[in-house]
């Protein structure tokens, strides 16, 4: 069983540690994985519109509704504001159709999904015209800050919003939008596993009480990297975990127990049932153990950089990798 632990938010909800990420989940399948994953006992859910799949998503959560008795505030739903609503007249009715494509009268949590505005419209990729880029390049708008963006959502109403953050920022973003507002976020939903630990992040975002939830907790095959729980190191904690418990843990029970270390959430994801349940059965672990999982982030790897890894292209410098430096646009400050 999971340890069931939540943490208070800035504004005083509390969020469970555990969550379950509906990214790259098919529609067709997402909606099963959702019943199966509240079934076994999640009550944070983590979904965008982005992902494409939230009327599927809904299914699921009202056949938890129906079946399992569960009631609307017994779960902790979050979706994200997509790259081509942050012109401030668009962020509420963003807001409005997650609602709609959900069939919920509120959200526990909305995040800006990326501190990046594409060209408005129905078109989630806008693509520039006559860019080289394999699959082309999208529209990038500079005319949009995330300040801009950030108190347009600071302007949403709470019955249909009740907690407010960010996703994939950065200290400079996060001071410039604090700065410009007052208004710290709650969360910041970050790509966070033992090979990117961002210790200064972190540290940042404890300080001002700014909630981190990590997505990607396992990495990912975006680089193709084996993943995290398939290498000797994780498996060699896993075993010794395993000893000292007296029963099996796995690879996935390690990397998400230590996602966890320091009262941050962690969203992963899967459609498999057997894994839907392995991963929501928590242990705790030793100081060792996480020194043994700490060491693995020596050399910090980012797996998902836009500017690489994602088709289309996004020609934007957000994280400032190496990787990204030949790009032509930055995120857009604004003051």
């Amino acid at each position: 069983m999971s340890l069931g632990k939540k943490v208070k938010l800035s504004n005083g909800l509390e969020i469970p540690q555990l969550g379950f990420g509906t990214w790259q989940s098919a529609p067709g399948e997402v909606s099963k994985a959702v019943f199966e994953a509240l079934k076994v006992g999640y009550r944070h859910l983590d979904l965008a519109l982005i992902y494409q799949n939230q009327p599927e998503v809904s299914e699921g959560i009202k056949k938890g509704f129906q079946e399992l008795g569960l009631k609307r505030e017994d779960l902790f739903i979050t979706s994200k504001l997509w790259n081509t609503q942050h012109s401030p007249e668009d962020v509420e009715p963003a807001l409005d159709k997650c609602l709609k494509e959900l069939e919920l009268d509120y959200l526990d949590q909305f995040l800006i999904h990326w501190p990046v505005a594409f060209t408005r419209g129905d078109n989630y990729f806008p693509l520039v015209e006559g860019k080289n880029a394999p699959d082309g390049d999208v529209e990038i708008d500079d005319d949009v800050s995330i300040v801009d963006t950030w108190k347009a959502v600071l302007k949403l109403p709470k019955s249909k919003a009740r907690t407010l953050g960010v996703s994939n920022f950065s200290v400079q973003h996060l001071e410039t939008i604090i700065k410009a507002t007052g208004e710290v976020p709650a969360t910041n939903q970050i790509e966070r596993h033992p090979l990117l630990p961002q210790p200064e992040l972190i540290e940042y975002c404890k300080n001002k009480n700014i909630h981190i939830t990590a997505y990607s907790a396992f990495g990912n095959n975006f680089f193709d990297l084996p993943l995290l729980v398939t290498r000797d190191d994780v498996k060699e904690v896993a075993k010794k975990a395993s000893d000292r418990l007296g029963k099996t843990v796995t690879p996935a029970q390690i990397i998400l127990a230590w996602s966890q270390v320091g009262g941050h959430s962690v969203i992963p994801k899967s459609v498999t049932p057997s894994r839907i349940a392995e991963n929501f059965q928590e242990v705790e672990l030793s100081s060792e153990e996480i020194s043994a999982i700490d060491a693995l982030g020596k050399e910090p790897k980012r797996m998902n950089v836009p500017y690489t890894a994602n088709k289309p292209r996004w020609d934007v410098n957000i994280f400032n990798d190496p990787s990204e430096k030949p790009a032509h646009h930055q995120v857009v400050l604004g003051a």
